[in-house]
């Protein structure tokens, strides 16, 4: 890499781990620029995966005021992120880099559609269990755990708008905060990331300069996505989820019929 790479690098570091850790979708800025350099497709998506473990730590560790009390939670959702991240890891390297490009805009699209109705829909739930007497499962219960599993094969193949998915997923089904969910999303993310990126120091190639760059950078902008993310309201929060998700799906759609 040249010096002016380099530099780019770091700055998308910095913005993948600010945006990840407020919403997600942090690889679609990494990615490119990671392809811009050179490097091929696997070897750019390995790398990034390596690198934004930092962000994601960070991320979470930003928000630990929110995950006071959820530690059961964390818990059984972290099984599911970190078998789904191990199963999307290795469909990495065993499919073409092109086998979700088709259906993740649909997904995303859905996630944000959720993500739109989640006070309308969480209303609609609650009046549901308040004539029925039931309570809401603390930790989303069986439903949750495949729904996240799945997004975490995704998240460990590629993790672009894993985070929007999980929020959307987490909404739906948990009776809590944006911010408290936010702060479940940021640990689950630094799960699949961890145990994907492990995967991969066994049997993929990567980039060293690139995942210190991205790593270093990630660091950074996880505690700056912690400070600003928790400053927001919800109705904030959930526009910046929905900005992120459009951009996403433009940007996805691009790489794949552009």
């Amino acid at each position: 890499m040249t010096i002016w790479e380099m530099l780019a690098v770091f700055v998308a570091g910095i913005s993948a781990g600010t945006i990840n850790t407020i919403v997600g979708s942090g690889t679609l800025i990494t990615f490119p620029v990671l392809l811009a350099t050179g490097l091929p497709p696997v070897t750019a998506t390995v790398s990034n995966a390596l690198g934004l473990i930092p962000g994601s730590v960070s991320g979470a560790i930003g928000y630990r005021a929110e995950l006071v009390g959820q530690g059961r939670r964390i818990l059984r959702l972290g099984v599911a992120a970190l078998v789904g991240g191990l199963c999307g890891a290795t469909l990495l390297l065993l499919l073409p880099s092109t086998a979700f490009e088709t259906i993740v805009p649909v997904l995303v699209v859905l996630a944000l559609v959720l993500v739109i109705l989640q006070p309308r829909l969480a209303k609609a739930v609650q009046a549901r269990r308040a004539r029925t007497g039931t309570t809401a499962r603390p930790d989303g219960g069986p439903l949750l755990f495949t729904g996240l599993l799945l997004a975490s094969v995704y998240g460990g193949y590629f993790t672009a708008a894993q985070g929007i998915i999980y929020l959307s997923l987490m909404g739906m089904l948990l009776d809590d905060t944006l911010q408290r969910l936010n702060a479940v999303k940021n640990v689950l993310a630094a799960v699949v990331n961890g145990v994907a990126a492990l995967f991969f120091l066994f049997v993929a190639e990567f980039d060293w300069t690139a995942v210190v760059l991205i790593a270093v950078g990630s660091a950074i902008g996880g505690q700056i996505g912690a400070k600003v993310g928790r400053r927001l309201p919800p109705t904030a929060l959930r526009a910046i989820v929905v900005v992120v998700g459009v951009v996403a799906i433009v940007q996805l759609l691009v790489r794949r019929y552009g």
